[in-house]
């Protein structure tokens, strides 16, 4: 077979060759190019908060419209750093047809992102909701609220715990008693009593503040400066210097060090932890744990309510508890949008007493789970031990207002507790306990470890509250919305960390945290806007 002779033909490639008419930007962005549809929202978008954060005066600024639809595309293109969206401005078609060339350097950038927005994130958040909604993308009646823990941009090994700070701290507190014994001791030595205030005054269990220590500290240094004076010409005494020292060790030693508890308690201010690069951020449990290892990290537990998929509303804690954050959540949800939708979905960790409460005053239909709840009530397993001991187990008799349990034995009434949550809610709980322990029950170690016997912890308001959820929630509609829920919040996390590749802030600080989420929302309702 011969070969062929075809000659290999390349299209024209000419570097440097001169354009009669140059390219216009206009041209090379495609029509229904997501880019555009960033620009189109943000033009019609009222951005008078966002506005209202420049003072004037001095030179000209790059205007905040233009910031906004570059960080917007930009955090859809899962580009977050400064540096990198600077670049772009000069390199990417989409980024320089956007700013209409404009280039901002990454100081810039980031002051805008930081600065600027972390004032006024949530309206201009809301504007984007209100624009959905009045193109019927969204119909704000459900509300499907779900929360995920995301790592702060925070070394994971700046850990501050509060039980730690307590110790020493209250060890501290322990030197400096000891401390001011030895310079009561001198004193007596010299009989002479010290200042008017002495270390009786500070008691066995009285907690010294360091304020209270450095008035302390310059009444015993006036008086060591004014016995020098009288005895000038004398030999220092041995006590004298003995108060010196303890005087050096308090100024230099034990003043600052319970200054610097006391800023550490200032900064906790409720938390169990906070991490020295970023104080506002918590240690928590990821779920995104690659090592399997449980370690805690410094992070924050964001909220978030969909519908359709789209963001409709957001919030930013430092609790790790997702049905502590709810309140708050709600609360701010409502100040955004005004209202809250008429029903709102979330799953058994938001079933807590507080919450079903919260969403009754505010007249909300809650489709909200609770621990132990079941579509189908399991079925007694008489044979089998593990499981049969539960609370759910238990029979109320509402006539007699006793427990029975699964062997016919009653727990009797014993008296009512007020508790108080970890978010602050006060409430109540009837304890009712089992005295078969005291006359030997056969399946004693089976139901209970406790030498007072099983116990059940009651609340009748909780348990109308469950009973209604459990209404609501095996109703054909309630069916309905548990199957969306699974595909709504859920899913959008599953987006934003896989999708957009979300998973850890690039910001310090709950205020700009918080701003960087609302502009990663954003950029989510874009793209779902985008692809709609």
């Amino acid at each position: 077979m011969g070969k062929t002779n075809n000659k290999v033909i390349f299209k024209p490639y000419v570097m440097g060759q001169a354009m009669l008419l140059p390219p216009n930007l206009e041209e090379l962005i495609p029509e229904k190019h997501l880019v555009r549809v960033i620009n189109e929202l943000v033009e019609q978008m009222d951005i008078g908060s966002l506005l209202r954060q420049y003072q004037g005066g001095g030179t000209s600024s790059y205007h905040p419209r233009m910031m906004l639809k570059v960080l917007i595309y930009a955090y859809t293109k899962q580009i977050y750093s400064s540096r990198q969206i600077a670049s772009a401005l000069r390199e990417n078609i989409h980024f320089m047809w956007l700013s209409a060339g404009n280039q901002p350097d990454f100081r810039t950038i980031n002051r805008f992102r930081g600065q600027v927005l972390k004032d006024c994130i949530q309206p201009v958040f809301t504007g984007v909701i209100a624009y959905l909604a009045a193109q019927h993308l969204v119909k704000l009646e459900h509300y499907f609220v779900d929360g995920t823990k995301i790592e702060a941009n925070a070394n994971q090994y700046s850990y501050v715990w509060k039980k730690s700070t307590g110790r020493h701290k209250a060890n501290l507190q322990e030197q400096i008693k000891a401390l001011f014994e030895e310079i009561e001791a001198i004193n007596q030595a010299e009989d002479e009593e010290y200042g008017d205030k002495d270390l009786e005054e500070l008691g066995e269990d009285s907690q010294i503040v360091a304020r209270e220590l450095e008035e302390l500290a310059q009444r015993l240094s006036e008086k060591l400066k004014g016995k020098a004076e009288q005895q000038k010409d004398k030999p220092e005494k041995a006590e004298q210097k003995k108060a010196k020292k303890a005087l050096k060790k308090l100024e230099r030693d034990l003043i600052p060090r319970l200054k610097k508890y006391e800023r550490q308690e200032q900064i906790l201010a409720g938390r169990n932890s906070y991490s020295k690069t970023d104080p506002d951020a918590t240690f928590m449990r990821m779920k995104d744990d690659h090592m399997s290892n449980r370690n805690l990290k410094p992070g924050y537990n964001i909220q978030i309510g969909t519908e359709n998929q789209f963001i409709i509303g957001f919030s930013t804690h430092q609790n790790a508890s997702d049905s502590v954050c709810l309140p708050d959540h709600i609360e701010q949800v409502k100040a955004n949008l005004g209202f809250i939708p008429d029903k709102l979905i979330a799953d058994a960790g938001y079933g807590s007493e507080e919450n079903y409460l919260r969403l009754e005053q505010e007249q909300v239909e809650a489709y909200v789970k609770y621990p132990g709840f079941q579509a189908k009530p399991r079925a007694r397993r008489k044979s089998a031990e593990h499981g049969k001991y539960r609370n759910d187990q238990f029979e109320y008799d509402q006539q007699r207002d006793e427990f029975v349990c699964p062997q016919g034995q009653r727990l009797i009434y014993e008296k009512t507790e007020p508790i108080t949550t970890q978010a602050g809610f006060a409430t109540s709980r009837r304890i009712y306990r089992c005295p078969g322990h005291r006359i030997g029950c056969p399946v004693k170690e089976a139901c209970t470890t406790s030498t007072q016997g099983r116990s059940i912890h009651y609340s009748p308001r909780l348990e109308h509250f469950r009973q209604q959820a459990s209404l609501r929630l095996t109703s054909p509609e309630g069916k309905i919305l548990r199957s969306r829920r699974l595909i709504e919040a859920e899913a959008v996390f599953g987006l934003l960390k896989h999708n957009l590749k979300f998973r850890r802030f690039h910001l310090r600080g709950k205020e700009k945290v918080n701003a960087e989420w609302g502009l990663l929302s954003i950029a989510h309702n874009m793209i779902k806007m985008a692809a709609a």
